[in-house]
């Protein structure tokens, strides 16, 4: 697994126009029910590596989506593309990673939502339906990578410029965005597979009551006991607590939790900003009082948090994803 990363130039998106017809399918979304997105992309041609971890004889796990708009079980990971219109559209795109513990994605709540919040804002959003439980690391963090190359790869057609590209995360949704902050796959100009000529660094990253670190005292137990098994190594837990992780190449990155959240600790937060810190990275914190866990946007909010998706509107154009003249 690479850390190194390089941007996209324009002769490496020429290429990906010629060999277009050897992306994955674009299809309008009919899994599990129309959603009012743009495009439904699944991230792999035939069947995504990694395998699950099922007790022997069990079935293999099929895609499940439930009445409540949460994923149950997720077998071919997909994006649902939410494309900007009209005069406030910029060429920016988020690429949304819902939460869940790894046993499930509040797909509806965290995902669509933020996406239809961000589209109506001018910013392109893409809600990525990744495979937890029973993937266990590193497969959700691959589906996270692939999302950023899929994207990449397809920016000359979707006028998305490639260089501003970012990741989004709730809890474990965080999490998983927060490992592909860190780690990170090199665009290989030679490759076979178009999307693997585009590096999945992503440009930027907001990560929302992120789970963090999957050690003692301060870890989520159950995204860890999901996403790692039940007795992992000392050595899984450190490659997988994303910020022991955190290099120079690592993102500038937007951290939002409130202070009173009793499901993920705070700590968790803190771990990764301080990390930013210590490699000079650009950092922000938006810590609230109030708020508990899962506000998502409209939901559990207080007066006080309720203002963090405007907020993260002004980190964006303080860091250049927004630039002046995108977006008033």
């Amino acid at each position: 697994m690479r850390r190194a990363s390089q941007f996209i130039g324009l002769s490496a998106l020429i290429v990906a126009c010629v060999v277009a017809s050897c992306l994955p399918r674009t299809a309008l979304a009919q899994d599990p029910k129309p959603r009012d997105q743009d495009i439904h992309l699944e991230l792999y041609e035939g069947d995504p590596p990694g395998e699950p971890t099922l007790p022997e004889g069990a079935p293999a796990p099929e895609t499940r989506y439930d009445k409540y708009g949460v994923y149950r079980c997720v077998r071919e990971p997909a994006i649902d593309v939410y494309m900007a219109k009209g005069k406030s559209r910029t060429r920016a795109a988020v690429i949304i990673c819902p939460g869940g513990s790894y046993s499930g994605l509040v797909y509806q709540r965290e995902g669509i939502q933020t996406a239809k919040w961000f589209r109506e804002r001018g910013v392109n959003a893409v809600v990525l339906r990744y495979r937890f439980k029973p993937y266990r690391f590193p497969v959700p963090m691959t589906d996270v990578q692939r999302a950023v190359q899929v994207v990449r790869a397809h920016a000359e057609q979707w006028d998305i410029d490639p260089n501003r590209i970012g990741l989004m995360g709730f809890s474990a949704g965080g999490h998983d965005a927060s490992l592909a902050t860190v780690y990170h796959i090199d665009a290989d100009p030679k490759s076979k597979d178009p999307v693997a000529r585009f590096s999945s660094r992503p440009d930027f990253a907001v990560l929302v009551y992120p789970v963090i670190t999957m050690a003692d005292p301060d870890t989520h137990a159950g995204s860890r006991k999901n996403l790692l098994g039940p007795n992992p190594s000392e050595e899984l837990i450190d490659e997988a607590s994303s910020y022991k992780h955190v290099n120079k190449q690592t993102p500038p990155t937007l951290l939002v939790y409130a202070k009173d959240d009793n499901v993920v600790p705070i700590r968790n937060s803190e771990l990764f900003l301080e990390a930013l810190k210590k490699n000079g990275i650009k950092c922000k914190p938006l810590t609230y009082e109030t708020g508990g866990h899962g506000f998502g946007i409209g939901r559990k909010q207080t007066d006080e948090n309720a203002a963090w998706p405007d907020a993260c509107m002004a980190w964006l154009r303080e860091i250049g994803v927004i630039e002046p003249g995108d977006h008033k």
